[in-house]
């Protein structure tokens, strides 16, 4: 539980976890990137990202953020991402040159705009319902159609998939990071993908293989 926020001109990084998708999403890319940062946990669950002490962190009240070593807070995990990546660009994650750079955006955007967004809002007006509905606008008769809009999208996107064996070909990046996270959430908030999919069926079968994604599920205060 986040006790203790670091003041505002602290010289420390540290990284706000949680237990959500987007903070899974970047602790997966801090395993991918080797890197370990310092880091307290945001106790979603109990709505501590909604109490003012977050609040004065990230007035969005929403994780994962980071805070800078001017003092400073940067939100929003694909954010958060390029700022590590260019401070630390290696192994590459997003890109080593523009082409590769925008290529992984290119992927990135599709990913988040045509199934993740849509796996997130479902859950909210769903599973999430007992949890959100005094935090947010709730749709709970979207819920359906939201879901099936994300696995019409997913076979959309399986339809994309080139030759392997990742989004960006043979280049792993981050766009794999943020399908695979959000597809496992999915999964488990009964809002499971075809398995069948002739591209991602196989290609969520890598991803899982991949020691950081059972390393991710770990809150990094805990790790």
């Amino acid at each position: 539980m986040c006790t203790e926020l670091v003041p505002p001109g602290s010289r420390a990084v540290l990284v706000y976890d949680a237990i959500s998708p987007a903070p899974r999403c970047l602790r997966m890319f801090l395993l991918e990137k080797g890197l370990r940062l310092p880091a307290v946990t945001v106790d979603v669950m109990r709505g501590e990202n909604r109490e003012p002490a977050w609040l004065a962190v990230n007035p969005a009240g929403q994780t994962p953020a980071l805070r800078l070593d001017d003092g400073s807070v940067l939100a929003e995990a694909v954010a958060i991402a390029e700022y590590l990546e260019e401070l630390h660009p290696a192994p590459a994650l997003i890109g080593a040159t523009p082409q590769q750079r925008a290529l992984t955006r290119q992927w990135w955007r599709r990913v988040e705009l045509n199934v993740t967004e849509f796996i997130h809002n479902a859950f909210h007006y769903a599973e999430g319902l007992p949890r959100f509905t005094s935090r947010i606008p709730v749709a709970p008769e979207a819920a359906a159609g939201l879901k099936r809009i994300a696995q019409d999208r997913l076979a959309w996107l399986d339809g994309l998939f080139g030759a392997g064996p990742w989004l960006c070909g043979e280049r792993f990046s981050a766009a794999d990071i943020w399908l695979y996270v959000w597809l496992d959430f999915g999964a488990g908030m009964n809002q499971p993908f075809d398995r069948a999919l002739p591209n991602i069926g196989p290609w969520f079968a890598r991803m899982e293989a991949r020691s950081s994604a059972a390393a991710s599920r770990e809150l990094l205060a805990t790790a």
